[in-house]
């Protein structure tokens, strides 16, 4: 398949890409979104394979990991888009990025959801960039399954890729989920945190298959989740600082969990 220049904003499909760029109702309509910029379009190549669609700026084909990625992409019979600057730049929110973009399906989220695998469990949480961190954190630390209950922020935005930085490709992420129902027929401990526990998380055996539960910025954990839960701990700091921020809370929790892990190697 060869690259097809187009120059209209009336082209259907840079309709549809403006779209998918600037709303969450159209993301869940098309049940598509955008990957914005190099790393997340490699990482997607690697992970999942074939984009539906690739889309790049007349100055960023010559581009040395842009060309690499476009002969991927031709090799594979992706139909391939080269726009304008112009054009190309209200699809992107990358600052000084390099103006490359792939159109992908949202996986289809899973319909049983498995109780017995290490999982993180997300309640109400609404900043994009925190939702991609611990997304991050989660596959970097070894977790298999993230949970987003009803309220969360939608997992696929382009914002929470960004900040994801393709910890999607390789996670089970389920969206819009019952977490009370999972955690009622859950098989591992689950363990959430706050600053009034008296138990340490540094205390605490964390060797098993677990879960983690992490609420709104905010509110925090809604108290009905949170009487369910198998213990509540405590991330030891200093006194009278305010509390710790929800990504780098459960970064702490996931990777005192490696820790112990890689202890019994």
């Amino acid at each position: 398949m060869s690259i097809k220049p187009v120059t209209s904003r009336d082209n259907p499909h840079y309709k549809q890409l403006r779209q998918l760029a600037s709303s969450s109702p159209a993301r869940r309509k098309f049940g598509k979104t955008l990957l914005d910029g190099v790393h997340l379009c490699e990482a997607w190549l690697e992970h999942r394979g074939r984009p539906e669609l690739c889309v790049f700026s007349e100055n960023a084909r010559h581009h040395p990991e842009v060309s690499g990625i476009l002969e991927r992409c031709l090799s594979m019979d992706v139909e391939c888009i080269q726009l304008p600057d112009a054009l190309f730049s209200p699809l992107s929110q990358v600052e000084q990025g390099v103006a490359l973009l792939f159109m992908v399906p949202v996986p289809v989220a899973q319909t049983t959801v498995a109780p017995d695998t290490p999982t993180v469990l997300l309640d109400k949480l609404q900043d994009p960039g925190n939702l991609g961190s611990i997304l991050r954190s989660a596959a970097a630390a070894g977790i298999r399954q993230v949970i987003c209950g009803e309220g969360t922020a939608a997992a696929w935005s382009p914002k929470v890729l960004r900040a994801g930085m393709g910890a999607h490709f390789v996670l089970d992420v389920i969206e819009q989920a019952d977490l009370g129902q999972w955690m009622a027929s859950a098989t591992v401990p689950v363990y959430a945190t706050s600053s009034h526990a008296t138990v340490s998380i540094f205390d605490m055996p964390l060797r098993a298959p677990c879960a983690w539960l992490f609420g709104h910025e905010g509110a925090g954990v809604s108290p009905e989740l949170l009487s369910r839960v198998t213990t509540v701990l405590a991330i030891p700091q200093q006194a009278g600082v305010e509390s710790m921020n929800v990504a780098a809370a459960a970064a702490v929790c996931l990777f005192e969990q490696r820790r112990q892990l890689l202890l019994d190697r």
